[in-house]
């Protein structure tokens, strides 16, 4: 039960019975063990930052994208537990080319590396094989112009002797 007061003016409010020691509280909030989001667990006292991995992230931005119906997307962001901002910075990372799913195992496999880093090493050695043998060729060009010039620099000297 609770009576208004009026003083001067000044309304306020009078609470009697078991209730009062409740509104009296120093601390509203009471640790019994259960989340405040009803699931039952117990609440995390360290939170932990979640990361995702590039594929998790294309894969929720596909889903999103294709959500039509009225309130779908929602939905979508309710059940993985994201906010609406990391679908944003996910679309520029997507747009800035700085989000691409790995072809093959990923990088923290089992230790060795991934298909698609295969992939560039063996591109970079083909490249470079075809380098080493212009270089190879220009080596050999020049071993011939030495001879010549030499040839032709004692073909000078012993026409001037």
């Amino acid at each position: 039960m609770f009576y208004v007061l009026s003083i001067g003016g000044v309304e306020g409010l009078i609470i009697v019975g078991e209730k009062r020691a409740i509104y009296d509280a120093d601390d509203w909030h009471v640790d019994d063990g259960v989340a405040t989001d009803g699931t039952g667990r117990p609440p995390v006292k360290n939170p932990v930052r979640r990361s995702f991995s590039a594929e998790y992230k294309l894969s929720v931005l596909a889903e999103y994208d294709l959500a039509s119906e009225t309130g779908e997307k929602g939905a979508i962001l309710r059940r993985e537990g994201l906010y609406s901002s990391l679908i944003t910075d996910w679309r520029r990372q997507h747009r800035q080319g700085l989000l691409k799913a790995a072809v093959g195992r990923s990088d923290g496999g089992r230790g060795g590396p991934s298909r698609s880093e295969v992939a560039k090493l063996r591109a970079d050695n083909e490249r470079l094989k075809t380098k080493l043998a212009q270089a190879e060729a220009v080596i050999q060009v020049q071993g011939k112009v030495h001879a010549l010039l030499e040839e032709i620099s004692k073909s000078a000297d012993t026409d001037e002797s």
